[in-house]
């Protein structure tokens, strides 16, 4: 079985497909999955929105980046970070100095399909709309775009189809013919 050396880091808005993605690609790749907010709330033994409201984004944050120094020394992982993980530059130079970064993206309407039934996300509570969707998107954006080793957009495409585009890129990234 193929896998490669470096780790993946699915980055982008929440509801672009990272979870789904990651946990595929790792599978068909022999390599590890790992959620970042599943990791941190078993580290912190409360949920996303529990530590916002109890601690608060700033301490969330802290934890996000200790978690990706933790994975410096790690190979063959996929990870499957928070939406708000590549918006800060240390974060973006840890995840480069392991791996690859992935741009996943998706429309506001995508998003908001995806995303409505869920409450685990605090940052978008009370705002499920496609216009507030929009606006942070459009804020967040430049950010991952310019972390991103390659950018996949989602939108209609299953989770086998983003694998293997994926790995498609990646490898005409590394020179390999596919």
């Amino acid at each position: 079985m193929e896998t490669f050396a470096d780790n993946i880091f699915l980055i982008g808005f929440m509801g672009s497909g990272k979870s789904t993605v990651s946990g595929l690609l790792a599978g068909k790749y022999g390599m590890e999955s790992m959620e970042m907010d599943e990791a941190i709330e078993e580290q912190e033994g409360m949920s996303i929105p529990e530590i916002f409201k109890t601690k608060g984004e700033a301490y969330f944050r802290k934890c996000e980046t200790s978690l990706l120094m933790s994975l410096a020394e790690r190979r063959h992982v996929v990870v499957s970070c928070g939406g708000g993980t590549p918006l800060q530059k240390c974060n973006v130079e840890a995840m480069r100095r392991s791996g690859r970064l992935i741009w996943l993206t998706a429309r506001p309407e995508t998003i908001l399909e995806r995303i409505r039934d869920d409450h685990s996300r605090p940052l978008l509570e009370g705002h499920k709309d496609t216009e507030y969707i929009a606006a942070m998107l459009k804020e967040r954006s430049p950010k991952y775009e310019a972390a991103a080793d390659l950018m996949i957009a989602t939108d209609g495409l299953d989770a086998e189809t983003i694998c293997s585009t994926i790995i498609e890129k990646i490898k005409e990234m590394d020179g390999e013919k596919c």
